[in-house]
């Protein structure tokens, strides 16, 4: 099968949604490739915060998503065993972060999306490979669904499809990547009844757990661990990896003994940093997590990479406009964006080295 189109986006993810839908609302033919089903995935960056809730509010996204639902966080607390230490709390808004499940970003903006005739959604198809001219300029994508070859020509190709992004690694873009010492254990729970939509982080044994409220009755709870050491620690008991959790919440107690029983229980996420040589060649560029991967700190990966879109939208409508698809032209994305990106990974790597400063009242020096 071949296909034509002005734009080919590689990951449907939210930033490649919301890339989709801003060049399909501006009459730009776009094909957004993606290799799931759709549906729904986990452990995933979820929290927005109010640069991109304003983004999402600016195209009339936010009401869609949020008649789907979200859930808007009351505080920010840090906590020392049962002890709140700090507290923060909304000012100037109603909230201190929303959860929004990807699931309900990627319908709300997709649905939106497929009203404009020039957008296409491809599910379950994985890219194999990328097309090149004579020149070198990249032309489109080869990719097989359902073990069908399809063969897309573009004007311009976008990676917008993770840490791990094959387009990254066909154009032979190569990546500084930087190690932070941790990964973090996932798990999710139910909530108590009287849950508070609240971010809660506790200093356990030099590391951080945080706890996060989600939409639909449920808390994700993230350990850091010492990188690499979920292999060894998965053969120890898990009573004694519990019991700071338990200590602090007791009202925990009975959903954490009903829903974390095994190691099994837990996904294992690899922490690093990476920084691409270059987000732009002839035809071709790359944004997000593709880019620039970011640490679960903060909470910022997704917002990053929503922003980038935004960014990225209307330099990729002016290029088509002149027809130049070129490193040059492409590169306006990177001059715009690098430089509060990289800015942000520093700010990362202080959170998580300062994380200890903000129970000193209780700890100590």
């Amino acid at each position: 099968m071949n296909l034509q189109t002005d734009v080919c986006i590689v990951g449907g993810g939210p930033a490649g949604a919301l890339l989709g839908y801003l060049l399909a609302k501006k009459g730009i033919a776009t094909l957004v490739v993606e290799r799931t089903s759709g549906n729904e995935r986990e452990f995933r960056g979820e929290h927005i915060n109010a640069e991109t809730e304003a983004i999402l509010k600016e195209h009339h996204l936010f009401g869609k998503i949020e008649a789907l639902g979200l859930l808007k966080m009351k505080k920010v607390e840090y906590l020392y065993g049962r002890n709140i230490v700090k507290s923060i709390t909304p000012t100037g808004e109603d909230h201190v972060g929303i959860h929004i499940p990807q699931p309900h970003f990627l319908r709300a903006v997709s649905n939106e999306a497929a009203q404009f005739p020039n957008y296409q959604l491809l599910l379950n198809t994985t890219v194999t490979g990328l097309v090149q001219d004579e020149k070198g300029h990249y032309t489109g994508v080869k990719a097989k669904q359902n073990g069908q070859e399809i063969n897309i020509s573009s004007s311009i190709v976008v990676g917008t499809d993770g840490r791990y992004s094959t387009v990254r690694k066909l154009a032979g873009i190569s990546t500084m990547e930087e190690t932070h010492g941790y990964d973090v254990l996932w798990a999710k729970i139910p909530a108590p009844a009287d849950w508070e939509p609240s971010t809660k982080m506790v200093f356990v044994n030099g590391h951080q757990l945080a706890l996060f409220t989600q939409t639909g009755g449920m808390i994700q709870i993230g350990w850091n661990i010492e990188e690499g050491t979920f292999a060894s620690l998965r053969k120890q008991p898990l009573e004694p990896f519990l019991e700071p959790l338990l200590t602090s919440f007791p009202e925990l107690e009975s959903t954490v003994r009903e829903h974390i029983q095994t190691w099994k229980n837990f996904v294992c996420l690899k922490v690093f940093s990476s920084k691409a040589e270059t987000w732009a060649k002839d035809g071709l560029v790359i944004l997000g997590d593709a880019a620039h991967t970011m640490t679960p700190t903060a909470a910022i990966g997704i917002n990053c990479a929503i922003k980038d879109a935004y960014v990225l939208a209307p330099i990729l409508e002016q290029a088509l406009l002149d027809s130049d698809f070129s490193e040059t032209r492409l590169k306006e994305f990177e001059i715009a964006r690098r430089a509060e990106i990289e800015q942000q990974q520093e700010m990362q790597f202080e959170k998580e080295e300062s994380f200890k400063d903000n129970f000193l009242e209780v700890i100590g020096r």
